[in-house]
């Protein structure tokens, strides 16, 4: 396929994540979803089913499309510019890609294909501590008892878990981690919704003494490890290519209405301050384009762990501090309006809060990415 050709194929998959939000995915249906806390529509997951989009990572052997990361960034980035409130990046690539590298087993094939089909939710809950970006630090217990475990613990910002069947949980058994399929009706297997700025919920899920058979076991040691540093650094790119949707919609709907709101006798857009700050935003914007562009590349060829890690909390860093900027300067840009609860450029805001804070804010990983320098550099001298 020649560069042209991958140019024609992504602009044709943004086009159809563009009037695919046109035709009823916008922020009526979002605002009406927040006000109902309803959060998740299962007929729009189904149509987002049916035009392929959950399968865009999946393998073909699992009913997938087994496409890259460019890919998934462009309908996540479609979907964050209409602010979306279905979990795309929770369930069509963390718990997609987690599934992925986990062992070849039927259960894993089934919620993959469950998955794909938009019948099945599963989601991750694999994050214990706020500033623990790579969940490595896991106090859930898995006790060996009667052919499987009974599992111990809590875990917490489980984006999707208000429309979720069941949880990939990350747990030691012996100081190994295996990886754990747990449906949300299991006994002792409970579930809070804590709101977030934007309407959606975070969950909280709380596991007292829950059976898990032995065929509920995803991955175990190296494997769960493995699948589940990849899978938490895809998302947290797929999460950066959502908030450069958010931005761009964001910055789109500021020049609009500096066009048109006027005082003094002309339009601001005129003012040399304003339109100074506009295009020191639009800079930001297009630094963190580029950079996302870049890093879904430089995965999807595939690299090493330690790389891998690098070019992902570059990403979020980055895209996480250019969408927070970007919105905040909008409310400004609308002036007194832009605090309305009527005014649309305050979801926007809502919305890259809450991205931002999912999967590591941008010091975070600003953090994690001095360190993963510094592994390496030891490595290399």
């Amino acid at each position: 396929m020649t560069a042209a050709d991958d140019n024609s194929h992504a602009a044709l998959l943004a086009q159809s994540v563009g009037d695919f939000v046109k035709r009823g995915a916008d922020l009526p249906r979002v605002r009406a979803l927040a006000q109902s806390h309803a959060e998740f529509d299962r007929a729009q997951w189904r149509q987002l089913a049916e035009l392929g989009w959950l399968g865009v990572l999946a393998p073909e052997s699992c009913g997938g499309l087994g496409l890259g990361l460019a890919e998934a960034a462009i309908v996540a980035e479609g979907l964050g510019r209409a602010l979306t409130p279905e979990p795309y990046t929770a369930v069509a690539v963390l718990a997609a890609r987690t599934l992925e590298y986990a062992a070849d087993t039927s259960l894993r094939n089934e919620l993959l294909g469950g998955l794909v089909g938009g019948e099945g939710v599963p989601v991750v809950a694999c994050h214990e501590q706020a500033d623990d970006v790579a969940a490595v630090r896991i106090t859930t217990t898995a006790t060996p008892f009667e052919g499987g475990f009974r599992v111990n613990g809590q875990k917490q910002f489980v984006i999707g878990a208000v429309g979720a069947d069941g949880y990939i949980i990350s747990a030691k058994a012996a100081g190994e981690l295996q990886l754990l399929w747990i449906p949300r009706d299991a006994a002792g297997c409970d579930t809070g919704l804590i709101p977030l700025a934007d309407g959606r919920s975070y969950g909280t899920v709380t596991l007292k003494d829950v059976a898990v058979p032995r065929d509920h076991v995803l991955a175990s040691g190296k494997a769960a490890r493995g699948a589940l540093a990849r899978a938490l650094d895809h998302a947290a790119v797929i999460a950066s290519a959502e908030l450069v949707g958010v931005m761009k919609c964001a910055h789109e709907m500021s020049i609009e209405y500096m066009k048109t709101r006027v005082q003094f006798g002309k339009a601001i857009g005129s003012f040399q301050v304003l339109q100074h700050r506009a295009v020191d935003l639009y800079i930001q914007q297009e630094l963190a384009d580029a950079v996302l562009r870049e890093v879904v590349t430089q995965l999807d060829a595939t690299p090493d762990d330690n790389t891998r890690a690098l070019h992902a909390s570059r990403a979020k860093s980055r895209c996480a501090e250019a969408a927070l900027a970007i919105t905040r300067a909008a409310i400004q840009f609308h002036g007194a309006i832009g605090f309305t609860e009527d005014c649309d450029v305050g979801l926007y805001v809502k919305r890259a809060m809450t991205l931002s804070a999912w999967l590591g804010n941008g010091r975070a990983h600003r953090v994690r990415y001095a360190q993963q320098s510094m592994r390496a550099a030891g490595e290399a001298a």
